[in-house]
């Protein structure tokens, strides 16, 4: 059950990040291309994902939160090339084929978004998140009664 509760704790705040990803592609796709407005979005919901991610859905380790973050950073690194290949994938190549015209940006970056939900779940929990900052080592969920 615990488990349970964190991954939806995740999946809340990966929501949230995936929905400040997105506005924020949006905006920067005002002054730069789709491809760059992907990149330059990556960052601040990184931020946005990391600080709710280590508040409230993983418990406390003896890690210190630079290491965290930059174990942080290199989990999302991979996620972000596998955000912009699904992305442009879809943006690019299928959504065309199926006749989708319009949105078919932000469907295909909502998509490639998505698609991180359980791999970056599962690196965030063994690895950047691990108990007493040991790798493999699964933190158990933060427990709300504590704050």
């Amino acid at each position: 059950m615990r488990d349970l509760r964190q991954l939806a704790l995740f999946l809340a705040v990966g929501g949230f990040a995936a929905l400040v990803n997105i506005v924020a592609r949006i905006l920067f796709n005002r002054f730069v291309g789709y491809e760059a407005a992907i990149v330059l979005a990556f960052p601040v919901a990184l931020t946005v994902a990391f600080v709710l991610d280590r508040q409230f859905v993983f418990a406390p380790s003896a890690t210190p939160a630079t290491v965290q973050f930059l174990r942080f950073l290199l989990v999302n690194l991979v996620a972000l090339v596998q955000v912009l290949l699904v992305s442009l994938a879809l943006a690019r190549l299928v959504l065309p084929a199926l006749g989708v015209g319009g949105d078919a940006e932000t469907i295909a970056h909502a998509a490639g978004v998505i698609s991180t939900a359980f791999t970056s779940f599962v690196a965030h929990r063994g690895y950047t998140f691990a108990a007493g900052g040991s790798r493999g080592a699964a933190a158990p969920p933060r427990d709300d009664r504590r704050r």
